[in-house]
């Protein structure tokens, strides 16, 4: 799948953002600070999706759907929790009591907005790779651990990261395994597997289509070990170890957030549509 940048941004700063917001909501460490930065990164989160849209001024339709569609239902709990929250935030700018009752139900709304987004992705079964529980787990425990670095002591913080880092590590060795015990060939596809090898004698193509550009196409590097490998680094180890040596967590938050980029670029380049059967050829070796 091809790797939009607003996507990935949208994706790792509105999870930052709203993990942080859901923090301070439930009233860990809801400084002035921590509401600034939790609206700044969810609303630059927000921002950013909206370059990936055609038709911008399409956007508000985008709420019609709530029924059926996780993407509206993602903008409904998105616009709930920021209205929600907003009450909370301006009495801490204020310097006014703690609304405990707002905060914990925008809380909630921060976490239906990080579960709606994985949603999107997790409900396709026509991408093996997201189609599985571990899709909104992982966004969720992404948001948790970004919203800890302004919320929580420096050690709880670290063993998130940690935690953060192992998660990651399995779900990128149990998907691949998920994939290829799959069995996705053209036979498969096709339904003709068992009477032989299917091959394809022509490309289904003449020229570049939509298609190749968002289904098909492959990043060089996606897959690597190298990357993947770094991205659990910068997400997860070199945060913790950062904090433990008593970096300011705000450094070690924008080394986070650069793990969590170059995860969610493994995340979408990693990815393939089974339309990329008649295109690539299998996906994974042909079962026995």
């Amino acid at each position: 799948m091809r790797a939009v940048p607003s996507v990935i941004l949208f994706t790792t700063l509105s999870g930052a953002g709203f993990g942080t917001l859901a923090a301070a909501g439930l009233g860990l460490g809801a400084g002035p600070g921590v509401w600034l930065a939790g609206y700044g990164l969810a609303g630059a989160g927000l921002i950013a999706s909206g370059f990936h849209l055609a038709h911008p001024l399409r956007a508000p339709l985008a709420f019609r759907r709530w029924r059926t569609s996780w993407l509206s239902r993602e903008a409904w709990a998105a616009v709930a929790a920021l209205l929600v929250l907003a009450a909370p935030a301006a009495s801490a700018l204020i310097g006014g009591p703690e609304l405990r009752f707002l905060g914990a139900l925008g809380a909630g709304l921060c976490l239906a907005t990080v579960v709606s987004t994985a949603m999107i992705y997790a409900s396709l079964r026509a991408v093996p790779r997201w189609h599985h529980g571990s899709v909104p787990l992982t966004y969720l425990a992404c948001a948790g651990t970004g919203g800890c670095f302004l919320t929580t002591a420096p050690g709880v913080t670290a063993l998130a990261c940690l935690a953060l880092a192992v998660l990651l590590g399995a779900v990128f060795v149990l998907g691949d395994r998920r994939v290829a015990a799959l069995g996705l060939t053209r036979g498969w596809a096709t339904g003709l597997g068992s009477s032989g090898t299917v091959r394809s004698f022509e490309l289904p193509r003449s020229g570049p289509s939509f298609i190749t550009r968002e289904l098909v196409e492959r990043a060089a590097g996606a897959g690597s070990p190298l990357l993947r490998l770094l991205s659990l680094l910068l997400a997860g180890l070199a945060p913790a170890g950062l904090l433990l040596a008593g970096t300011p967590p705000a450094a070690a938050l924008a080394v986070h957030l650069a793990g969590i980029l170059l995860s969610r670029w493994l995340f979408f380049t990693e990815a393939t549509h089974v339309a990329a059967l008649f295109y690539r050829g299998d996906l994974t070796p042909s079962r026995p």
